[in-house]
Parts: structure tokens; sequence; C-alpha cells
């Protein structure tokens, strides 16, 4: 069993580092692989709506835009569960993962029930170094790529400076719990 771990920050030594890397253990004390994917090093740029609004993604289910995307759609594709960690910026997702998570949905939601997601667990964690304000609508955003990913969201998760003395454990404890449903099936 194979788990992705997306974390979208550029900062390697923060409170969403803390969250990837106890989601990450978590799923390797399940017994389960666990990759971290850095979305901020993985050269992926935003979907540039080719053709008439829709290019590849559309019909053929690939992006034509060549970068970094194509490795982590096939990842992506790849992998048995997910973890999607995210620095709340302005109550969405990070500029990283809204690069790499629009290319992705045009590419998979448009597969229908044949998604290489559809049926696999997920887990979203907002991570909130400031006030905390965005991270309901943090996951809201993430629960709506989950729907079009047909992913089967496992958990969602927020984290604030006020709450991160006890969250790692419990993102640690989830992201376990979502591995070892993985080798119940």
């Amino acid at each position: 069993m194979n788990v992705l771990v997306f974390a979208s920050s550029p900062n390697k030594d923060g409170l969403t580092e803390e969250c990837a890397q106890a989601a990450a253990e978590g799923i390797r004390s399940a017994g389960a692989s666990a990759e971290i994917v850095y979305l901020n090093d993985e050269d992926i740029g935003s979907c540039q709506a080719c053709g008439r609004g829709w290019g590849t993604c559309r019909d053929e289910h690939y992006c034509q835009v060549d970068d970094g995307f194509q490795a982590v759609h096939e990842k992506a594709g790849q992998a048995d569960g997910y973890v999607v960690v995210n620095p709340v910026y302005f109550g969405q997702l990070s500029e990283s993962a809204k690069a790499c998570f629009d290319r992705l949905r045009r590419c998979e939601a448009t597969r229908g029930d044949e998604s290489a997601l559809g049926g696999k667990p997920a887990i979203g964690v907002a991570a909130a170094g400031g006030s905390g304000g965005g991270i309901v609508s943090c996951l809201d955003e993430m629960s709506r790529l989950f729907a079009h990913l047909r992913c089967s969201v496992f958990d969602m998760i927020t984290v604030t400076q006020k709450t991160r003395a006890y969250k790692p454990a419990a993102i640690r404890e989830a992201a376990a719990a979502m591995a070892a449903s993985l080798s119940e099936e």
C-alpha cells in the first residue's frame, strides 16, 4: 500500500511540515508506504485552459502543458490513498496546491467513475499558522476537490497555533487508521 502526502507550503520547518511528517509517520506505523510530495518543489504551473477552455484534459485525461505535473499525476493514479496538508492562505488552498489540483481535477473529474483516484480514501488537513479564520473555507474547498476526484473522504482535520500541541497526534492516528483500512480491503 502506498499513500501520498501532498505538502503545499514552501516552509519546510513550519506547521504544515509538522503535519505532513505526522501523517507520514502514521501511515508507516500501519505498515504502508508513505511518500511526501512537496508541491512547491515540483515545477507545476497553473492550468492554461488550453484551446477553447479544454485541452487534452477533457477527452484524453492528460494535461498537454509539459512540466512537473505529469509525474505527480502518474504518482497520484498509482497511489492507494492521499493526505493533503495545506497551509491556509486567505481561507483557500495554497497557490502550489491550486496549480496542481486544478489540473488534476480537469484530468480526472472528466473521467467520471473511471477516475484513477475514484474510491480511494483521502484526508484533508488545513494548517493555519495565523488566526485560523480561514480553516473552514479551506476544508470546504478540499471537500469539493475530493468530490470532483471521486475520492472517499476519510477525515478532515483543522490545525491552528492554538491546537498545534495536540493535533499532530490526531493526524498521525487518522493517517494510521486510513492506512490500516487499506490493508483490510
